[in-house]
Order: C-alpha cells, then sequence, then structure tokens
C-alpha cells in the first residue's frame, strides 16, 4: 500500500489535468487499495495498435501524463527536426491530447502538424504521405467503448508501425521521466480543410468508382466523425449524399444510441436499418467511430434488410477492383483470420495473393504492387492501377466503391446478393462467422487458450481437425502472434486469438460448401447449420 501510495503521489505531482489528480485524491483519500492496484500496479504496453485504454489517472490509464510520455518517446526515436502530422476524433479528451503532443514534440525541436477538426483516421494516414511527414499520431480508439481513448503511430509511409519500431518507441517512453519536466513548445503548423481534406476526396477520385450513380444510401456514422467527411466524398463524386441518421450524425463521445460503437456489434445498426427501411434505400452503409471501417447492408427480397459479413464485402470489392485494374504483378492482402476466398479470386485472375497476421499494419507491409487488401473486421484499403491512396484501412473510400458497385449492379436489374450468388457459384459458397467472448479477467482468455494447447480438439462438428498450427511460433512464414489455427476436413477452419485491443477471445470459423446448379439458398442453409455446429463444440472446447 505504501509503494502504490508513493507512485500515486508522484503521478499526481507531474499531473497536468485538475480531473485525473481531482480522481487521485478521491482514491487515496478513502484508502481505496483495489483503486490504486488497478491504476498503478500495470501499465499501458505501447505496441503496434499504439496505446488504447480506459482513461484514468495513473500509467493503466488513458490520461495527459500517458500522452506526453508517448509523445516524448516518439520524439527521441525520430530526433530533432523531423515532421509529425497529428490528428483526433470526438472522443473525450481527444483534442487535449493531441495538443499534448503538438507541445512536446515542438519542445523536442520536432515539427508539428495538427489537424483542424475531427476528422476521420484515414485522413491522418493519408496526410502523412500527403505531406511527406516522417510520422503521424492518431488520438482515437476506434470503436472501442466510450471510457476508452487511444493512440496510434503511423510511420513516414502512411502505414501503422510495426516491429522493432514499436519497441524502440516503446524502450524510449520507458525511459522518459516527469512530464513536468519536459520541454513545451508551441507555434505548429494547423492543417485546415483544403490543406488536407480537399486533397484526400481528389485522391479517392481515382477509386474503380464505375461511373454508374443511381444509388439511395441510408449512412450513419455512429456518432463519430465520418459523417460531414462522408458527405462531400459523395458529393464529389457524383452521388446523392446519403440520409443520415440524425440522432447519430454528430461526434458524441458518450455514444448515446449504442451499447458499443462497432457495427458488427448487436443493435448497433437498429436505426440505420430503420431509416433505410423508411426512406426505401437502395444500400446502407456504417462507419465506425473513425471512420476507417465501413460496414454495409442491402435489401432482402422479401422485405427487411441484411448486414453483409466483413468477408462478403471483401469479396465483393476484391473482384470489383481486379477488374478495374491492370498489370501481372498485382497483389491482393488479406489476414490469417479472414475467408481463403480471396486466393481463389486471386488464383482466378491471376494475380498475387498474400496471407498476414491480424492487423492492416501487417496488410500493408504484403509487398509491392497492392492494389486492395482487407480484413474481416469491416476493413478494406481499396487501390487503382495510380496505387493505394491510403496505406490503412479507409471506411470512406471502401464506402464510395460499395456504392458505386451497388448502383452497377442496380443499373443492370442486379444487386450486391446477386454478386454474392455469383461468386458462390464460381468459387464454392466460403461462409464465416465469429465466435467472440468478452470477459472481465483477463486470466480467463490464457486459461482458455492454455486448454486447447493441453487439449486439442481432435473433431469440431463432426469434421476431422486434419492439422493444428499453434500461431505462437510462427508459421509459413509469419512472425509469432499469440492464436491456433485448425484446418478441418472438408476445407473448413477455425481459429482463435486474444482480441488486440478489447478483453474478448475470438474465433473465426469458415466453411466451405460446394453449389450444385443454380440454386444458392440450399448452399446457404448447410452453411448455416455447419457454422452453429461450429458455434457449439468450440463453445465446449474452450470451456468459457
Amino acid at each position: 500500500m505504501t509503494d502504490l501510495v508513493r507512485l500515486a503521489g508522484q503521478w499526481r505531482d507531474q499531473d497536468p489535468d485538475p480531473e485525473t489528480r481531482a480522481e487521485l485524491d478521491a482514491v487515496l483519500e478513502r484508502d481505496d487499495l483495489a483503486a490504486l492496484e488497478d491504476r498503478f500496479g500495470a501499465k499501458l504496453e505501447f505496441g503496434t495498435a499504439g496505446l488504447r485504454g480506459a482513461l484514468g489517472a495513473g500509467p493503466n490509464r488513458m490520461n495527459r501524463v500517458t500522452v506526453m510520455r508517448a509523445a516524448a518517446g516518439l520524439a527521441r526515436v525520430l530526433g530533432p527536426g523531423r515532421h509529425v502530422v497529428i490528428g483526433y476524433d470526438g472522443r473525450h479528451k481527444s483534442d487535449v491530447f493531441a495538443a499534448d503532443t503538438a507541445r512536446v514534440l515542438t519542445g523536442a525541436g520536432l515539427r508539428a502538424s495538427v489537424m483542424a477538426a475531427k476528422w476521420p483516421t484515414p485522413v491522418l494516414a493519408f496526410a502523412v504521405r500527403h505531406l511527406g511527414a516522417d510520422a503521424g499520431v492518431m488520438v482515437t480508439a476506434s470503436h472501442n467503448p466510450p471510457q476508452d481513448n487511444g493512440y496510434k503511430v503511423y510511420w513516414g509511409d502512411g502505414a501503422q508501425i510495426v516491429p522493432p519500431i514499436d519497441e524502440e518507441i516503446s524502450a524510449a517512453i520507458d525511459a522518459v521521466g516527469r512530464v513536468d519536466a519536459l520541454p513545451l513548445g508551441e507555434g505548429w503548423r494547423t492543417l485546415g480543410h483544403d490543406d488536407i481534406v480537399v486533397p484526400y476526396l481528389r485522391a479517392l477520385a481515382a477509386l474503380p468508382i464505375g461511373d454508374a450513380r443511381d444509388i439511395a444510401v441510408a449512412y450513419t456514422p455512429l456518432h463519430g466523425v465520418g459523417g460531414t467527411t462522408v458527405s462531400e466524398a459523395f458529393r464529389a463524386a457524383g452521388f446523392e449524399v446519403p440520409v443520415m441518421v440524425s440522432r447519430q450524425a454528430m461526434p458524441d463521445p458518450d455514444f448515446p444510441t449504442v451499447a458499443f460503437p462497432n457495427p458488427e456489434e448487436p443493435g448497433a445498426m437498429d436505426l440505420a436499418l430503420e431509416l433505410a427501411a423508411a426512406t426505401r434505400a437502395d444500400l446502407v452503409i456504417a462507419n465506425d467511430p473513425d471512420a476507417d471501417r465501413c460496414a454495409a447492408g442491402v435489401p432482402l427480397p422479401g422485405g427487411g434488410y441484411r448486414m453483409l459479413t466483413g468477408d462478403e464485402v471483401g469479396g465483393l470489392l476484391a473482384e470489383h477492383v481486379l477488374r478495374h485494374t491492370s498489370g501481372d504483378d498485382r497483389l491482393v492482402a488479406t489476414s490469417i483470420v479472414s475467408s481463403s476466398l480471396l486466393a481463389r479470386i486471386a488464383a482466378e485472375h491471376g494475380v498475387r495473393h498474400a496471407e498476414t497476421l491480424t492487423g492492416f499494419k501487417w496488410i500493408m507491409k504484403s509487398g509491392p504492387g497492392l492494389v486492395f487488401g482487407y480484413e474481416e473486421a469491416l476493413g478494406y484499403s481499396v487501390g487503382s492501377d495510380a496505387g493505394l491512396p491510403v496505406h490503412d484501412k479507409d471506411g470512406v473510400g471502401a464506402a464510395l466503391v460499395v456504392a458505386g458497385m451497388a448502383a452497377a449492379a442496380k443499373r443492370d436489374g442486379r444487386s450486391l446478393l446477386d454478386l454474392l450468388d455469383d461468386q458462390a457459384r464460381r468459387y464454392g459458397l466460403h461462409a464465416t462467422a465469429q465466435l467472440s467472448v468478452r470477459v472481465e479477467d483477463l486470466s480467463l482468455i490464457a486459461q482458455a487458450m492454455e486448454r486447447l494447447r493441453t487439449h486439442p480438439p481432435m473433431e469440431l462438428a463432426g469434421r476431422t481437425v486434419e492439422s493444428a498450427e499453434d500461431l505462437s511460433r510462427g508459421v509459413a512464414g509469419l512472425p509469432p502472434t499469440e492464436g491456433l489455427r485448425y484446418r478441418l476436413s472438408g476445407g473448413a477452419r477455425v481459429v482463435v486469438r486474444p482480441s488486440g485491443t478489447e478483453p474478448k477471445l475470438k474465433c473465426y470459423l469458415e466453411v466451405v460448401v460446394p453449389v450444385e446448379g443454380e440454386d444458392v439458398a440450399p448452399a446457404r442453409a448447410r452453411a448455416a447449420q455447419d457454422l452453429e455446429a461450429l458455434k457449439k463444440d468450440l463453445s465446449v472446447a474452450l470451456g468459457l
């Protein structure tokens, strides 16, 4: 208790934020050992996703001290004279954290450019390369709950950092002393709309959107920062501006209408689907709060709407991009937890295919000639013959291309569902699903992984486990990562891994069902049954 009180006192004395100082005062006054242990018994680790965690006082929270230390560590790795672009979303204290970063960087002799407003993460990623900067910082927690915030670092190539850069920054952060002793500067550049948003929208015009524009879109930014930029992008591309969910249109860090601000979460899309039905929209589109992810939904023939999975959208976008680009050196890439359909599409089109670890930082490093990359968690980077305008996932650019695809299908008297059926007939139905277990105690995830390693399943849903790969040992030339991959008879696959950003254990399931004749419905019904059986058996194996 004495050590914790001493650490808390030292932290409080250097903290420039009156809110977190008051929080510590209250904890100390009530002698709350558990609260002190939670805040000071561990620290947020700086990794390839930067920092992400709950707001609050102490090294195990996101706060101004944590952010200033991160900025000082980044400054030491980059060195004086380097240029860093800084962006921020609409979460609590995002603008404050961005300003603190600029003060620390300029105080260390670096140049800083700060976005003038709350703009999407892909705008920041674009800005790094557009301005020739050496690095970028985006203050965002993406689709995490309201109490969280985060700190994402990009390198000069406009992509998220990968090892060993993250390790160098982490070591430099650990060497930072008291933040109240850091020299702080002023005089950074403020990036206005014409400086960066206009060039970003101009770059998106090179995407393979097509020439069809007759499409009615219902859209939600889920209380995030995508609304204005998406409206501008659609208008600039010649589309009718989407009808927006009014209650979710403006940035709101409390996300009052959703339990989790993630389009994949149950209930998150309810208001958008209601709006689509009321306006008879041809397409539903959603971004997550920092607009780097894109979700899409379509009307059903019998009424109502269905949200497409990330793998379904990924397959459609991949084929669309390959039909609108040229060259034998093209590359498409996805992560090990995404559908194996992309490999089939690549082979059909005679282009290269790469499989990477989970995360867009790895997809962007998959090799030269990359024209399309995606991950099943609604992340897409769409390119053209001119290359990728954004070296990260881009929910705004993806929304434009999805709208263009849907408009072209509508012009032909078809829909995105028809295009999915075409792919199922051509490649077999690749159906995917996810089993996610959210926990309060992270040790439960470690226990579940250990259980699978010591008692590996021999059969799942009546399918023989033909191979089991421990991803922590590195497989197929990939760096080691915590996870297990099972290949089952009949082309099925299961990957189990802890989430890198949330207290979840995630299981990614895939079955491949051949399509007999023209009717895809029987294959879809069988795939749904097989996926449910996999979920059931895997839940038992996990013991959670």
